[in-house]
């Protein structure tokens, strides 16, 4: 890392994606005397409204703001790898494989372009280090807000030089209240809970058949395997899932195994979902391996959504046997297992 002893450590570069959260994170570094840069990425080559949108929020803040097409990489890396994991029957979080492929990746290419060593967003997480001197994403404040699940990823080269100024911020009105007092006309402006390249108006299902996807009907089977019925390709369904199945049993039915090989859906009982046992591969530490982890007191989470939970895990050549204490409901292969030490992501994996 010799090419950062040049770089500026009174200078940020910010992601500004026009949203409140990444404004007040502009206001609290240039609060805290930093020199701040937005930096804006078009992940669909075309998106001129949210462009306009963080022009707007750069010039009433008062800062230069970079903007990059990265449609072509993103297509590559990441539409791509989406609409092929619902295709394989896997539910993917796009997010995850974005923030390092991406976004952090270009924010420290800019960074080391204007010669600012700091990069920031406006994130709920927090950035720690231990005495090895290791850098860790950690939970925020904020626990309905946090968001260090979504960067387990992130190496040491990235969280080494980012700073999450909301990461200490146990309440989001504090944020839109500060937006408020300086005036900022996002300050209302609603949270985005969409993925990011799809349309709120649309659905991932839509979205992928637009992109000359297709996904051929199958069975519905029990778990005996008795066929039920018919499904509409398993693009359209997602581990746990009970609406829109468009069968009736006369009973509650959930999506418990997506079998892609033979094109088969397993409907059982809520039940049917809950595990001890995950299994995950393309594992991912921050620092170290998977074996020094071993036998520690760690939590994990199977989805963004849930709180962490205690697990033990054992190492089986690339794979990761996860084994938590209360049973874990529909552990989705293609999303994430999380795993943390107290409050400080250690790493994870995809599930299988």
């Amino acid at each position: 890392m010799e090419k950062n002893n040049n770089l500026d450590k009174n200078k940020i570069l910010l992601g500004l994606s026009g949203g409140v959260d990444s404004t007040a994170s502009a206001l609290l570094l240039k609060d805290k005397g930093f020199d701040v840069t937005g930096y804006w990425f078009d992940t669909a080559g075309d998106n001129i409204n949210a462009k306009n949108e963080s022009k707007q929020v750069a010039d009433q803040l008062g800062i230069e703001l970079i903007c990059e097409d990265v449609s072509g990489e993103f297509k590559d890396k990441i539409i791509s790898n989406f609409c092929n994991e619902y295709l394989c029957g896997r539910t993917p979080n796009p997010c995850i494989i974005c923030n390092p492929e991406i976004k952090f990746k270009k924010l420290i290419e800019v960074a080391d372009k204007i010669g600012a060593y700091y990069i920031a967003t406006g994130h709920y997480c927090k950035v720690i280090h231990d005495d090895n001197g290791a850098y860790f994403a950690a939970r925020a404040a904020n626990s309905k807000k946090d968001q260090s699940y979504m960067l387990y990823r992130l190496p040491q080269a990235v969280l080494s030089r980012l700073i999450f100024p909301l990461g200490e911020y146990d309440d989001k009105k504090q944020i839109r209240e500060l937006a408020r007092e300086n005036q900022l006309k996002n300050a209302e402006k609603r949270d985005s809970q969409e993925i990011c390249f799809i349309n709120p108006d649309d659905n991932y299902v839509e979205y992928i058949k637009r992109l000359g996807f297709k996904s051929k009907d199958g069975d519905f089977i029990d778990r005996n395997g008795k066929i039920l019925g018919r499904h509409k390709g398993i693009v359209n369904y997602t581990l746990g899932q009970r609406k829109g199945l468009g069968i009736a049993l006369g009973k509650p039915a959930f999506v418990t195994k997506i079998d892609f090989d033979k094109n088969r859906i397993t409907l059982g009982d809520n039940e049917d979902l809950f595990n001890c046992e995950v299994i995950s591969e393309e594992n991912f530490f921050t620092f170290g391996k998977a074996e020094d982890y071993v036998g520690k007191e760690l939590y994990a989470k199977v989805r963004y959504t849930t709180y962490p939970a205690k697990v033990k895990f054992r190492v089986d050549g690339k794979k990761i046997i996860s084994t938590f204490e209360e049973p874990q409901r529909a552990a989705t292969p293609g999303q994430s297992i999380v795993f943390y030490e107290n409050d400080k992501v250690i790493g994870g994996g995809f599930i299988i």
